[in-house]
C-alpha cells in the first residue's frame, strides 16, 4: 500500500514541438491553465481505476472535432504506482507533486491519437514525411474524459492557440521547421 494519497487528473500539452517552433520543457510545454478544472481521488473513479490505472478514453479535440479516443489505461505501459516508486528513487516527492503519465495512445490506429507529434511521426514511418499539420494560431485543442455515463470527470481542457508575441527574455526568435 502507497503510504500516500493519489489525485488523478487530465493535463493539456500545448507545447512548442506540437505548434512548430522549437524548445521543449516542463514549464514551457504545460501552463497553469492546461491542467483540469478539477482533481479526483481513485476511489472516486470505480471500477474505471484499476491497478494504477485508469481505464477510460481520453477525447481529444481539434477545431471541434473528435481527433481521437484512445483508451488511457491498458496500453500504459507504467501504472502510477509504478511510476511514482520509480521516481522516488532518484527525487523528492512531495505533496503537490504532479505526476504525468505521458501521452495517451493506442496500438489500434482507429482510436485516433492524442499527440499530434505522435501522429506526425507515424505518418513519417508509414509514407516518408508528415501529412498532418501543427496547429496554426486560431485553431482550438480540446480534451476531456467522461465516465461511462458520459460525465465529464476532470472538466474540459480547451485552448486557442494564439501566435507568439515576443522571444523569452535571453532567447532568440526561431522559424517554425520546414513542412
Amino acid at each position: 500500500m502507497l503510504g500516500c494519497v493519489i489525485q488523478v487528473a487530465a493535463f493539456h500539452e500545448v507545447h512548442a514541438r506540437v505548434v512548430g517552433t522549437k524548445g521543449f520543457g516542463f514549464f514551457q510545454s504545460k501552463p497553469a491553465t492546461g491542467f483540469s478544472p478539477f482533481v479526483v481521488t481513485p476511489d472516486a473513479l470505480g471500477a474505471a481505476w484499476s491497478d494504477g490505472r485508469l481505464a477510460l478514453p481520453l477525447c481529444s479535440y481539434r477545431n471541434g472535432a473528435l481527433i481521437g479516443d484512445p483508451n488511457a489505461g491498458p496500453e500504459m505501459h507504467f501504472s502510477f504506482y509504478e511510476l511514482i516508486a520509480h521516481i522516488t528513487r532518484t527525487r523528492a516527492f512531495t505533496a503537490g507533486t504532479l505526476l504525468g503519465s505521458g501521452t495517451v495512445s493506442n496500438a489500434d490506429r482507429a482510436r485516433g491519437y492524442s499527440c499530434i507529434a505522435e501522429k506526425r511521426a507515424l505518418e513519417t514511418i508509414d509514407g516518408g514525411k508528415p501529412v498532418t499539420p501543427f496547429l496554426t494560431p486560431g485553431e482550438s485543442v480540446a480534451i476531456e474524459m467522461l465516465d461511462a455515463d458520459g460525465r465529464s470527470i476532470f472538466g474540459r481542457i480547451e485552448q486557442t492557440v494564439v501566435a507568439a508575441t515576443q522571444p523569452a527574455p535571453g532567447k532568440r526568435a526561431r522559424a517554425a521547421p520546414a513542412e
